[in-house]
Formats: structure tokens, C-alpha cells, sequence
């Protein structure tokens, strides 16, 4: 007797009402995604749980797969069984031998969604229990903190026996919540925004802003494996990778001194905006923390922004560095992050930026010069890419995307 399943438990899911429906189907999906590779697998869905029948697939490697995926509170590889106490009892004491050592504590948490069944919650967790010490040896029960947590779930259909619980990602199903422009640097905080975004439902799609010679092939490979990064939790991204070189040297030869980051992070944002409404986003995500470096002040911000009306979404907005690094730990970014090699964030930085521009002022510099032409040259001239979790850069149908 070895799991043949494993059962999905909703996190926030759980809250909605009538569009539930959306959300279990949208993580349906995106499970099946993930799990591409498994053939023989199989995926249930019901109101308040998600089955996926293992057919003899590995179970350990199906595991870190579904760890990754947004919406899924907890789950667990569980046996199905008859709703009779013997088949539970029986299955209860196949999961603890496998797992029992010399010592082990354990206790039984049982529910009964199906009420008509004989033993109520109580009852089952004594007979499955007593069960238990009958038959192993050296094993007591621990109610607070014990090594083996045996799950028992009577539920209409069948019953479902289980010996550990894995936490999932939380949050929404990727793209359950619509399609948003995250515009992804080299750095450490933009993978971190578009990471949280995933985890809200949100789709992404990365701009990124490449500006050769100042910038190198590496820097473009290394937002690449950020990406991949990311991709790891949604099963692929695409990045969008925008010619900037013209622009930035057009914005340091008309632009004053003071004002070119300004003015830079203006025409990042409206070609961002132009792609967004080109790709059906409904947003743009960035990675900017309140204060962290001139262009993320309240007047910064302010001055950039007036260039559209599009929502944009900021994560990160009032995080310490310290907490956005300690995610991108988590996430396995940071060391990609950390690699030395220069996006177009980093050149033409001006000695001593404007912490507090002026909007009339950034107005007036740019409508000396009619930058509708190189902007729609660097739009026309982006080159799409769509990244894989997997290294080997696998085929992928755009209509699987999410």
C-alpha cells in the first residue's frame, strides 16, 4: 500500500463565493502546467479540496513541483480508502510504520465531512489511535508537537489518510487576477515585486531596458536566468527586451544633468505603458521601495508617473532592504542579482541627481525634442523571448502560457 494521490487544501480560495469556480479551475491549469512532464497523472477538483491521482509517478519530485504553485495553502500524499474503520485503521498503520522510529510520538487528527458516517470526530481519532498502539511498538501519543501527524479525512466520497502536510505557496493562481508589466532590472528588488505580484494572482510579463555597448550580453543573460527564476512559480515568462542605447545617449545630450534619471525612468515607463496596452496588460509592476535611491522619493515618483494613467503596482513600497533580500534569499535570486554586470539603471547616473524634480521643469527639458520616434523605433524594435522553469529551454505552446 503506497500513496496514490495527493489532496490539495485551498488558502484564500477558500474565501470566495460565487467565482470560486475561476479560481479552482485557473489552479487546475496551472498545476497541470507545472506538472507537464508527469504523463500519467491525473487532476480532481471539488469545492473545497484538489486530488492529483499519482498513477505511479514519483511522489517526491511532484512535491517540489507543487510547492511552487500560487494557491495551494497546504497538501499532503495521502491514501483513499473505503469509508469503513477497518480500511482506515489499516491504511493509518501502513503510513506510520513506514515512517515510525524507536521513540516516535504521534496523534491522529481526524474530520468527518460526511456526517452520516459512524464515528464522529472524536471516536475516530480514539479507534485509529488505540489501533496504533496495539500494533507498533515503542510509540506514544504527543497531542502538542508530535513526529508523526496522522490525518484522517472522511468525506463523502471516500476516506483519506495521510501522515505529513506540506505547506504550499499561498496566495492566488498565477494569472487568476488578470496581466501585468513588470519591468525587471538587474537588480535585486524588481524578481522580488514581480515574485509578490505571481503570489496575488497576478500574470506577469518582464520589460526589460538593454542598452549595448554600455551594456553587455551578460547583463541580458543574467535578467534572463531571473526570469527562469520566476518562472519556476508560474511555469514560464516572457520578457520583452527593449533597444534603449539611442534614447539614454539622446537623454544625456539634451537633457540637464539633474533631471536625466528623471527623464530616463519617464520613457522606460511610457514604453512600458505602450507594451503593456500592445500585450492586454492591465497594469505595471516595478520594484520601488519608498525612499530607497533618488528616483523612488514621493517628487520622483510624482514626476514620473504623470506620464500615464495606467495603474502601477509596487510590492515592495514601504519594505526595508533587508526584508526584500531576505525574499530574494528565499526565492533564489539574490546571488543572480549580485552578479557584477551592469543594466542601463546604472550608466549615465548623474553625480548628484534630483531627489525632488520638478514636473514643469522635466516637461519643459523634454518638449524641446520630439521623442515619439525613438520611442516607437525602440518599441518596434523589442525582442520577445519566453523563458522556461527548465534549463533546457523546452518548446512551449503560447496558448499554455497563463
Amino acid at each position: 500500500m503506497n500513496y496514490d494521490r495527493i489532496l490539495i487544501r485551498y488558502g484564500e480560495m477558500s474565501l470566495k463565493g460565487r467565482n470560486r469556480k475561476h479560481f479552482v479551475q485557473k489552479l487546475k491549469k496551472n498545476i497541470k502546467f507545472i506538472l507537464r512532464k508527469f504523463k500519467n497523472i491525473r487532476i480532481e477538483s471539488e469545492w473545497d479540496r484538489m486530488y492529483v491521482q499519482l498513477n505511479g509517478e514519483p511522489v517526491e519530485q511532484i512535491i517540489g513541483g507543487l510547492k511552487k504553485v500560487f494557491g495551494i495553502q497546504s497538501f499532503s500524499p495521502a491514501i483513499k480508502t473505503e469509508k469503513n474503520i477497518d480500511a482506515i485503521r489499516d491504511a493509518a498503520l501502513h503510513i506510520v510504520n513506514q515512517a515510525h522510529q524507536p521513540g516516535n510520538t504521534f496523534k491522529v487528527s481526524a474530520r468527518r465531512s460526511d456526517k452520516t458516517f459512524e464515528y464522529d470526530t472524536n471516536g475516530l481519532n480514539h479507534a485509529v489511535g488505540a489501533h496504533i498502539l496495539i500494533n507498533v511498538e515503542d510509540i506514544k501519543v504527543n497531542v502538542k508537537n508530535p513526529d508523526i501527524n496522522l490525518i484522517v479525512e472522511v468525506r463523502h466520497d471516500a476516506a483519506y489518510v495521510s501522515g505529513q502536510v506540506f505547506q504550499g505557496a499561498g496566495g492566488f493562481p498565477v494569472a487568476s487576477s488578470g496581466k501585468a508589466m513588470l519591468m525587471l532590472s538587474g537588480g535585486i528588488d524588481s524578481p522580488v515585486a514581480g515574485f509578490l505580484t505571481m503570489k496575488r494572482g497576478v500574470g506577469i510579463e518582464a520589460v526589460h531596458f538593454h542598452s549595448p555597448p554600455f551594456t553587455s550580453e551578460r547583463a541580458k543573460q543574467k535578467v534572463i536566468d531571473l526570469a527562469r527564476k520566476l518562472a519556476e512559480y508560474s511555469g514560464s515568462v516572457k520578457i520583452h527586451i527593449v533597444p534603449f542605447t539611442q534614447i539614454q545617449e539622446t537623454i544625456h545630450k539634451e537633457i540637464p544633468e539633474g533631471y536625466t534619471m528623471t527623464s530616463t525612468r519617464r520613457m522606460m515607463l511610457r514604453i512600458t505603458d505602450a507594451l503593456r496596452e500592445k500585450n492586454e496588460g492591465l497594469a505595471i509592476v516595478t520594484g520601488e521601495s519608498l525612499g530607497q535611491v533618488a528616483s523612488q522619493t514621493m517628487d520622483s515618483m510624482y514626476a514620473i508617473n504623470s506620464v500615464t494613467s495606467t495603474p502601477i503596482l509596487r510590492p515592495l513600497i514601504t519594505m526595508d532592504k533587508i526584508d526584500i533580500i531576505k525574499i530574494a534569499e528565499e526565492i533564489d535570486t539574490l546571488e543572480i542579482s549580485n552578479r557584477p554586470y551592469e543594466d542601463c539603471c546604472t550608466i549615465f547616473t548623474p553625480p548628484s541627481p534630483k531627489t525632488r524634480p520638478r514636473l514643469e521643469k522635466v516637461l519643459a527639458f523634454e518638449q524641446k525634442l520630439d521623442w515619439e520616434p525613438l520611442l516607437s523605433e525602440a518599441i518596434e524594435n523589442t525582442e520577445t523571448i519566453i523563458v522556461s522553469e527548465r534549463r533546457n529551454q523546452e518548446e512551449i505552446d503560447v496558448e499554455d502560457l497563463f
